[in-house]
């Protein structure tokens, strides 16, 4: 009860593993709690009981990082799958390529169940990826199974990613428009306001819809920021700007803030006593004695909380982030850049994204974009673009050299954008002056991560330190058929990039 072991976050400690208590801020016996539903899931799969996949996505979403922190929520939903748990020392006592395999299979399923739910929510229809996940799942039982049959199934889990991102893209568009650049503002007006912060663009919209001529106004915080870019969301008009920045700082952001957050899925971190009375949670989301707001989704009590707590009476904070260049916004304008390519104005494309987080070593990221020729766009995506959304580096033909493409949700964007260029050069991806360089934080990152390995994408830099889970063969076999890479600096880093691409 007292101990754990996890290491599925960047964060884990001394890069190895929590054991104690997790950096995230969760429970030694929040952790077993979180192992024990996922063993009923693959007791459940083993056994070919097929749970109904609200239940299966939910179940899995609540055992990423910064979900779900509270121990009786975790108690309901294995109580919902009604099965005895496969105990997961079985893998963690396994050879080590086994364990790394088996592992990165597990924490790939749990990034797709978190796209996999958003897109059902919405109402489309997720069987095909569902039925992977059960797949999955039961493979890990399999103490029989080595490196020729966890292979293949981590690869396909990259395959079935790719095709949850492409549904969730699909589900976004269609329910809210596409998505187009805007400039989000930065200031907070008086009066009464919430923030709302996570992922999920459907409570974004129920909010919204409550709040519409009540006087009160909607901020969106860290991965919500793209929201402001879709057309069924922006008509809102008390839908405002931006608040904060990523994550890892919300423990400081919030401190005497005169309005509620409403958190939607993950990136919760535990929160201080002096605001905890104004943080709600919804969906997989749950922190033991914050107030959860059911599958009725009535934000009532966050409405009354914004209205009691007033506000500002004078506006804060000031700028703007830029954002909402998808993939249907890029396209748009493809003959511009290609033309920009052929004459020699953008010589090379980087993508830097993925989550961030607050150990050290961020700041390369910061770091590598500020340093780039001023002849490169930088596309990025998810919460790692906080390090380096704010500078203003310019423009290429009529583009800013930053181009900010959504939320982690939205790689499909990046993928789709990349693949369209390789056809524009009639070349492959790999051989576009495209390099990745990506931050992990979570499970969701990791299964971004399959995708593109499933793509055949190469020489990816990865950052800031590798995966805990990920044995010295795994890593030989990553290093040997993808040429994936640690960062260094990142003087050294674009000096190899660019010599090899000049």
């Amino acid at each position: 009860m007292d101990k754990m072991f996890c290491m599925q976050c960047e964060q884990t400690a001394g890069g190895k593993a929590c054991t104690n208590a997790g950096v995230c801020g969760k429970s030694a016996n929040t952790a077993r709690l979180q192992d024990e539903l996922t063993g009923a899931l693959i007791t459940a799969a083993k056994n070919g009981i097929e749970l109904e996949d609200t239940l299966l996505l939910e179940s899995l979403f609540s055992t990423l990082t910064n979900v779900s922190f509270d121990d009786a929520a975790l108690e309901k939903q294995i109580a919902k799958i009604g099965q005895p748990y496969y105990n997961l020392y079985k893998v963690r006592d396994a050879d080590e390529d086994t364990r790394s395999l088996k592992t990165l299979l597990l924490l790939g399923v749990r990034g797709i169940a978190a796209y996999a739910y958003h897109s059902l929510v919405l109402g489309y229809d997720a069987a095909d990826i569902t039925a992977f996940i059960r797949k999955a799942l039961a493979a890990v039982s399999e103490d029989s199974y080595g490196l020729n049959e966890l292979l293949p199934l981590v690869m396909e889990c990259g395959k079935v990613n790719l095709t949850a991102l492409e549904l969730l893209d699909k589900a976004n568009t269609e329910t809210f428009g596409n998505p187009a650049p805007v400039a989000v503002s930065r200031e907070i007006e008086p009066g009464a306001f919430i923030v709302v912060s996570g992922h999920d663009l459907r409570d974004l919209k129920l909010l919204l819809e409550q709040t519409e001529g009540r006087g009160v106004k909607v901020y969106t915080h860290g991965e919500m920021l793209p929201a402001h870019a879709y057309p069924g969301l922006k008509k809102y008009t008390h839908l405002k700007g931006s608040f904060g920045t990523a994550w890892q700082n919300q423990q400081k952001e919030f401190e005497g803030v005169p309005a509620p957050f409403l958190f939607t899925t993950n990136c919760l971190m535990p929160p201080k006593a002096s605001y905890a009375d104004r943080v709600f949670t919804t969906a997989a989301v749950s922190y033991p004695g914050l107030e959860h707001i059911g599958a009725d989704k009535d934000f009532t009590p966050v409405i009354r909380k914004a209205l009691e707590l007033g506000g500002y009476k004078e506006p804060q904070g000031d700028g703007i982030f830029t954002t909402g260049f998808g993939h249907h916004a890029v396209l748009s304008v493809a003959d511009t850049v290609i033309s920009a390519v052929k004459s020699g104005a953008i010589k090379h494309f980087f993508l830097v994204g993925g989550c961030d987080g607050a150990k050290p070593g961020r700041n390369y990221f910061t770091d590598f974009v500020n340093q780039t020729p001023g002849d490169t766009i930088i596309l990025t995506l998810a919460c790692g673009k906080y390090r380096f959304n704010g500078l203003n580096l310019g423009a290429i033909a009529g583009l800013p050299r930053i181009l900010d493409m959504g939320q982690c949700n939205d790689s499909y964007s990046a993928v789709k954008v990349a693949l369209a260029l390789a056809e524009a050069f009639n070349c492959g991806v790999n051989d576009l002056p495209l390099t990745f360089v990506l931050s992990w934080y979570e499970q969701k990152a990791v299964s971004i991560l399959l995708s593109l390995l499933h793509l055949g994408i190469k020489n990816i830099r990865l950052g800031p330190s590798l995966p805990a889970f990920i044995s010295p063969n795994v890593l030989h076999y990553l290093a040997e058929n993808f040429g994936i890479k640690s960062i260094t600096t990142p003087e050294a880093d674009l000096a190899e990039i660019l010599g090899a691409n000049p």
